[in-house]
């Protein structure tokens, strides 16, 4: 790829026409590993199913295609985590479907690519334009910046942490 191509991303998600899911209360320790919650992991499998409930014996909600795509998970029940995706979808995923394994996503609400450049600053050298949606594994961030990788791609740098879903703003990544 050469420098400051256009990265695009790709859909991975799978529909099914289910009910809503649950609403639960938060917490900020989850129940059953006492890891903090809100908190981002991502997708260890390339079929992982997003149930109405925290059982098999649920109906599938959706179904994730893509290793590694971000998730927040927001509750535990179990060996099982409530989770919601970047575009808002919220059901339960059984936890050995998920990785400690940080990445994110160039923010899907953006209206314009996003910079990765060779230097945490505005004014640093461009490396690429990545498209809203593209997968990129999470390094290190700042709390401004994040130094990332583009999956599937033999390219990293930084990019603006406001930029990407599967970080939060201000969150140090280390």
């Amino acid at each position: 790829m050469k420098s400051a191509d256009t990265v695009k991303a790709a859909d991975t998600r799978k529909s099914a026409q289910l009910p809503k899911a649950l609403t639960v209360l938060r917490h900020d320790r989850g129940r059953a590993t006492g890891l903090p919650l809100p908190r981002y992991v991502s997708l260890k499998s390339d079929h992982a199913r997003m149930r109405v409930g925290p059982s098999t014996d649920y109906p599938v909600r959706w179904l994730y295609t893509a290793p590694g795509h971000p998730i927040e998970i927001i509750e535990e029940f179990g060996n099982w985590r409530m989770v919601r995706d970047d575009a808002g979808a919220s059901g339960w995923m059984h936890g050995a479907l998920l990785s400690s394994r940080r990445t994110a996503i160039v923010a899907p609400w953006l209206k314009d690519t996003a910079a990765l450049r060779r230097r945490p600053a505005e004014t640093a050298g461009l490396i690429a334009r990545m498209q809203p949606g593209v997968l990129l594994n999470v390094a290190q961030c700042t709390g401004t910046w994040c130094r990332v990788t583009v999956r599937n791609e033999a390219m990293s740098g930084y990019v603006a942490q406001r930029k990407l879903w599967g970080v939060y703003p201000r969150e140090v990544v280390k």
